[in-house]
């Protein structure tokens, strides 16, 4: 963890879907809060998955209250003077303008912590992450499992009727274990166009 003089510093938990990424945010939130610090978490109004658009929600469960946002700006208006952290979970989501906030947060001397997965279904680099994970203080690549193989997961893997999502198909899909699993590298498959889908199975 980074602890410099200065109190206000940015921290990414990134990863695949299903490595823990809220829960590790949760976690840390939780602990800021015992210590008595004054704290805000928000979250993209596009995830609404398990507890609805008020929470903050791991896939195991756990949960922790939050404000929804729809764009970066937001974060910046709502964030009151006396706030110590600064949560964000689905970083992913917002728009490149989540940099320019993070870092101004920081400079307030706000201790940020963004969680997001930081590539798409693809494998491509996902909305501002990589820019995020380039300005951090602290990074942490959580891996899942593959559910193919076993071996670390480090992929999304979409699917639509049971078979791996199309390149073309839109980045953004909201969705838990009925659209997704966690892959490795080797086990993720993302047929284009000219590709026969049976032999990616």
């Amino acid at each position: 963890m980074y602890h410099g003089s200065h109190p206000g510093w940015i921290e990414v938990i990134a990863g695949v879907m299903f490595s823990g990424k809220s829960e590790e945010l949760i976690r840390r939130v939780r602990r800021a809060i015992i210590a008595r610090r004054k704290v805000q978490v928000f979250k993209s109004h596009l995830d609404s998955r398990y507890t609805g658009l008020y929470t903050v929600s791991s896939h195991d469960g756990k949960e922790l209250e939050a404000a929804p946002i729809d764009s970066a700006a937001e974060i910046f208006r709502q964030a009151r003077p006396t706030t110590e952290l600064v949560a964000i979970d689905e970083a992913q989501f917002l728009d490149p303008e989540i940099v320019t906030v993070a870092s101004a947060l920081a400079a307030r001397g706000v201790r940020v912590i963004l969680a997001g997965t930081d590539t798409d279904f693809r494998g491509e680099p996902f909305g501002a992450m990589g820019a995020l994970l380039a300005i951090a203080e602290s990074v942490d690549k959580l891996q899942a499992i593959c559910v193919v193989c076993g071996d670390l997961a480090t992929r999304n893997q979409r699917l639509v009727d049971g078979r791996p999502a199309r390149y073309e198909s839109p980045t953004i899909l909201v969705g838990g274990r009925e659209s997704y699993e966690a892959r490795c590298r080797h086990c993720h498959r993302v047929p284009r166009k000219d590709e026969d889908q049976t032999a990616l199975l």
